[in-house]
């Protein structure tokens, strides 16, 4: 399986982070059922100076990176305008046990 390294930054309009909240929940509900299949391996929010969340920094494994898209397709943080840009590169994470 591949490795991919995303980082998403929040849209800046004034309803972002309500938007983020309301999405929140679902996010992360997504996200665990990935962890449970292995493919999420790591990732949080990234913060402003003001601790306010305004984006997401993830590393996931996934076998394609068009298995990686059809996820992002359907992700809460997408679909309900949470994340306005995307960066996403493969990586090769260090494995401290291998």
């Amino acid at each position: 399986m591949k490795q991919y390294a995303v980082v998403a930054y929040d849209y800046t309009d004034d309803d972002a982070l309500e938007r983020r909240l309301a999405n929140r929940e679902a996010h992360l509900a997504g996200v665990r059922e990935l962890a449970k299949k292995g493919k999420f391996l790591s990732g949080g929010a990234i913060l402003d100076d003001d601790g306010k969340m305004v984006g997401s920094n993830v590393h996931f494994r996934f076998d394609e990176r068009a298995d990686l898209d059809a996820w992002l397709e359907t992700e809460p943080y997408m679909t309900g305008r949470v994340w306005e840009r995307i960066d996403i590169r493969e990586v090769k994470l260090f494995d401290p046990n291998a």
